[in-house]
């Protein structure tokens, strides 16, 4: 067989999107369908419960477990401030007095007689949810949260780590081979996108992180640098959730890889209109990308995307799944015969030999995605 079909990265100038937006538990929703809306906008609330914290008042107050509800100084129910007395006993023969204070602000949540263990609840945790992009409100999902519709320009990135950015895009170097520096970085790029070219270094990210950069677009990152970056090693797991102080995404892979030339151009051209970035990245199963949404004005019909099609030798791939996860090379060799894995899978493979070196590797197809030229 020498032509298949692999799937690849988004890059399109125009894409008509949805993006649902909803809290993690029963809120207030507080815009309406057909509303307009900016990335920062509210569109729904809700309080988390606060943490519990237990009080072991038989032991505090050297008394048998049934006898506590009798000292407390405020009912079950009641709210009481930090440090405020909530229970107290007289010493032996009504000499002497031992007090309990409370160790946070809070309510007094309940009071068992078998234990004599006071849990003390903390405040609601207020959690709000923005729309994330510039848009119109499409759906309201009652008491959940809100679908944003938006149009606008939309790429895909193949790593990402940090959580949702919105900001100006901006491009402080020449060309997609460039390196982003520390010095390519001025107080004017506070709260931007910045879109750099091949490569950006730790201690480029650490002055990005210092001006108040939202996000920083890159070819390349090493490796070594992420583990640098996060503090521990990246695991499987979801990423988006790390506070970073900005968002990274990586539009090619790792090493020093020049961003390519369709996703630069697009950026390019779209410098100085506002972007909404997202690093969130599922790296083991591959369904989940890091992503640019550029809205755009008018009503412009949706264009379809040139990422993916057909696979033959010369193709130029990119891995998406471990041990190469994130490595560029391009096909040498498409046997026709399937080969059996470590994991007795019986699949269809491919020769590909990576740009940074001249040895040839097996991958399965279904493990990489085609790079458009």
């Amino acid at each position: 067989m020498g032509h298949s079909y692999t799937p690849g990265l988004r890059v399109t100038e125009s894409a008509r999107l949805e993006r649902e937006r909803r809290l993690p538990l029963r809120g207030d929703v507080l815009v309406a369908a057909g509303d307009t809306v900016a990335p920062g906008t509210v569109v729904a609330r809700t309080e988390l419960p606060g943490n519990v914290q237990v009080v072991n008042l038989a032991a505090k107050l050297s008394l048998e477990p049934a006898k506590v509800v009798a000292a407390l100084l405020k009912p079950v129910g009641s709210a009481v401030e930090k440090d405020e007395p909530i229970a107290f006993t007289k010493g032996l023969f009504g000499f002497g007095r031992t007090e309990v204070t409370a160790p946070c602000a809070g309510v007094l949540e309940s009071l068992s007689p078998v234990t004599g263990q006071l849990l003390l609840r903390e405040p609601p945790i207020p959690v709000e949810v923005r729309a994330y992009v510039s848009g119109r409100v499409a759906r309201v999902l009652e008491g959940e949260g809100v679908v944003v519709e938006t149009h606008g320009a939309f790429l895909q990135g193949i790593f990402g780590v940090g959580g949702e950015a919105f900001g100006p895009l901006a491009v402080p170097v020449s060309n997609p081979d460039a390196e982003l520096r520390p010095g390519d970085l001025g107080r004017e790029h506070r709260g931007c996108v910045v879109v750099g070219g091949a490569y950006v270094s730790h201690d480029t990210l650490m002055r990005a992180r210092d001006i108040g950069v939202a996000a920083v677009l890159v070819g390349g990152f090493d490796d070594g640098d992420l583990r640098k970056l996060l503090g521990r090693d990246l695991g499987v797991a979801i990423t988006g959730a790390e506070s970073l102080g900005f968002t990274l995404v990586l539009t090619e892979g790792f090493g020093r890889i020049p961003m390519a030339q369709r996703t630069w151009k697009l950026l390019r051209r779209l410098e100085g209109r506002e972007a909404s970035v997202s690093g969130a990245t599922q790296i083991r199963a591959g369904v989940l990308r890091p992503e640019v949404i550029v809205p755009l004005d008018g009503d412009a019909a949706e264009r379809p995307d040139e990422a993916g099609g057909g696979l033959e030798v010369g193709a130029l791939v990119r891995v998406i799944r471990e041990p190469w996860f994130g490595r560029i090379g391009r096909v040498v060799a498409l046997p026709a015969a399937l080969m059996v894995l470590e994991t007795e899978a019986l699949v269809r493979v491919l020769e590909v030999e990576f740009a940074d070196e001249r040895e040839r590797r097996i991958v399965p197809r279904a493990n990489v995605e085609r790079i458009a030229p």
